[in-house]
């Protein structure tokens, strides 16, 4: 297995530097391939701009049709090359960051917004009356996985159904199925760890254990069942759920998650 780790936090010695470096030594112990994007030790530059472009940025920068142009012609800049590189090299990704503010810091969404370009991630395949591009389930990175590695601050409960913060599937949402499985990428369930500004270095070994656990099992876990867009589910080209598809009472995000 060949893992590509996008790693984001400022500070080595953190909680999510010691998770990234326990997923490093035990899957090469296990035999497998790793390669480490580390986003602040790269000074990853975070914003998508007509530098990224070179010679297709239009007078009026047009992201998506610009990235796209630079795609084709082989011209997007090195640093989002070798990424996407990374990306079609690998076949599972896991994304180890914290969770800021309900969402992922801003140098790794600067990430997404710079390697995912059009053309690479999204705009392609076939666009019709009958099939509406390839995505959701098709497209550009379809046959590998993924995992999201996440700290949070709270409490678990305070990440459940009731809890004042949300599910954690909800707000996880928006990566896992908007970013990750859009281009095609399979998701497997999150790995969390909740209440980590409160853990002290007696809990360390437990939930390193729980890691491990998680890694060397990657290969065998099943993906969130996430519907795919154009096999039947979903009206083209409108792309509502069809009636009749969801289970009873279930409503929101879950709609979008096959029972």
């Amino acid at each position: 297995m060949k893992t590509l780790i996008v790693y984001a936090h400022p500070e080595p010695k953190s909680l999510n530097g010691s998770l990234k470096d326990l997923a490093v030594t035990t899957l090469r112990s296990a035999g497998h391939e790793v390669r480490v994007s580390d986003l602040y030790a790269m000074n990853w530059k975070a914003v998508a701009d007509a530098a990224d472009y070179g010679p297709h940025a239009s007078d009026r920068l047009k992201v998506a049709l610009d990235s796209g142009r630079a795609f084709d012609a082989g011209t997007l800049t090195p640093d989002v090359r070798a990424e996407q590189e990374n990306l079609l090299w690998a076949d599972t990704i896991i994304f180890q960051f914290p969770l800021w503010w309900y969402t992922m810091p801003a140098i790794l969404k600067g990430w997404v917004d710079r390697v995912f370009t059009y053309h690479f991630a999204y705009g392609v395949g076939e666009h019709s009356d009958a099939k509406y591009g390839e995505r959701y389930g098709e497209g550009t990175l379809a046959g590998r996985k993924a995992l999201l590695s996440v700290t949070a601050g709270g409490p678990e409960p305070q990440y459940a159904a009731r809890g004042i913060n949300g599910p954690i599937d909800d707000l996880l949402f928006p990566i896992q199925h908007g970013i990750l499985y859009y281009p095609g990428i399979e998701v497997l369930p999150p790995f969390v760890l909740y209440g980590a500004d409160r853990m002290s270095d007696a809990d360390y070994p437990d939930l390193a254990k729980a890691w491990e656990q998680r890694l060397l099992t990657l290969e065998s876990t099943e993906p969130i069942p996430f519907r795919r867009q154009n096999f039947g589910d979903y009206e083209i080209p409108s792309l509502h759920l069809k009636e009749g598809r969801e289970p009873a009472g279930r409503t929101g995000f879950g709609l979008h998650v096959r029972a």
